[in-house]
């Protein structure tokens, strides 16, 4: 617990809030498998309160429509407050603005100097409102985007060479809208989600940032849920949006290699290092078959995964 007596946290007013702030608390940043992402509300002083200790690998704290705009500065102040006292986390903190001219820009002067891993921009539409932020945003900050405009879906390929862009996360429901496609339409397998999802990974993959699948809003149907994470992971997803505890257990399940996977990893990435010392770079292999440069990449990017 950041806080062993939160009611008295919850009795302060906002003014009171503002005194107890400090940028300069420190604590080791972690980064992880991202292999979920757990979004929550920085209204909520029970979950804040939980933030050392939560088994998602990245936590997202959201301003954006989650929030009405007469508690966004009460938002803003939480998380401000939460991020000045807590000794240790688990997981990547990523904190959801608002689009520029919606007051993320004053989001973001105002939390720059706390420790935190990454500001994820919304509803971004072209890559200058990303080196917008980037001008602000001290280093080693990173921005990571939400995609769900159209605009964005279409040109996303060519925002590549963006120091410190480096996830994309799709929101699959805002998207559809700005595409005028019916929610209708998201389901297990139905070819247009699942061009739409490739499309996002593939031109995510191609300048070389990261791609977080969307958020499961039934968050009481995990068996559905975890039916959409095994699909997912087909189409080449390690990454999902996670609305809780439950979907979070799911989401580190399914998006993390198996034992076996990393074991056949580490044997073929060993085996081809041997080889190439003398000069042979395609051989065949009792267990694992034909083993080249192209094999040996995979297993590079299996290990690479896991730091």
């Amino acid at each position: 617990m950041v806080f062993d007596n939160l009611e008295d946290i919850a009795k302060l007013t906002l003014k009171e809030k503002i005194e107890l702030l400090n940028p300069n608390n420190s604590f080791e940043i972690k980064t992880t498998l991202h292999r979920s992402n757990m979004m929550l509300n920085p209204l909520n002083l029970k979950h804040l309160n939980r933030l050392d200790s939560l088994k998602a690998d990245a936590v997202t704290l959201n301003l954006e429509d989650a929030i009405a705009p007469s508690k966004k500065q009460e938002a803003l102040i939480n998380i401000a407050l939460f991020l000045s006292h807590i000794k240790e986390t688990k997981s990547e903190i990523i904190i959801r603005i608002n689009p520029l001219t919606l007051g993320g820009i004053e989001e973001i002067k105002f939390l720059k100097d706390f420790n935190f891993n990454a500001v994820r921009l919304s509803k971004v539409k072209n890559r200058f409102e990303i080196e917008q932020v980037l001008d602000i945003l001290p280093e080693p900050k990173e921005v990571h985007i939400s995609l769900e405009t159209k605009e964005a879906f279409s040109s996303l390929h060519t925002w590549g060479n963006i120091s410190r862009f480096t996830r994309a996360n799709i929101g699959i429901l805002d998207l559809l809208a700005s595409l005028n496609l019916p929610q209708s339409l998201l389901k297990i397998g139905n070819p247009t989600i699942a061009y739409i999802l490739s499309k996002f990974l593939i031109d995510s993959k191609t300048i070389d940032i990261e791609a977080t699948s969307f958020m499961f809003q039934d968050y009481a149907n995990t068996k559905l849920f975890r039916e959409f994470c095994l699909w997912e992971s087909e189409l080449g997803f390690t990454s999902k949006a996670c609305m809780g505890p439950a979907q979070v257990e799911i989401a580190n399940e399914i998006f993390k290699p198996s034992k076996d996977e990393i074991d056949r990893a580490f044997e073929i990435k060993k085996l081809f290092e041997a080889s190439s010392k003398n000069g042979i770079t395609g051989f065949m292999h009792d267990k694992y078959g034909f083993i080249d440069e192209p094999i040996y990449k995979d297993a590079l990017n299996l290990l690479s995964n896991l730091k």
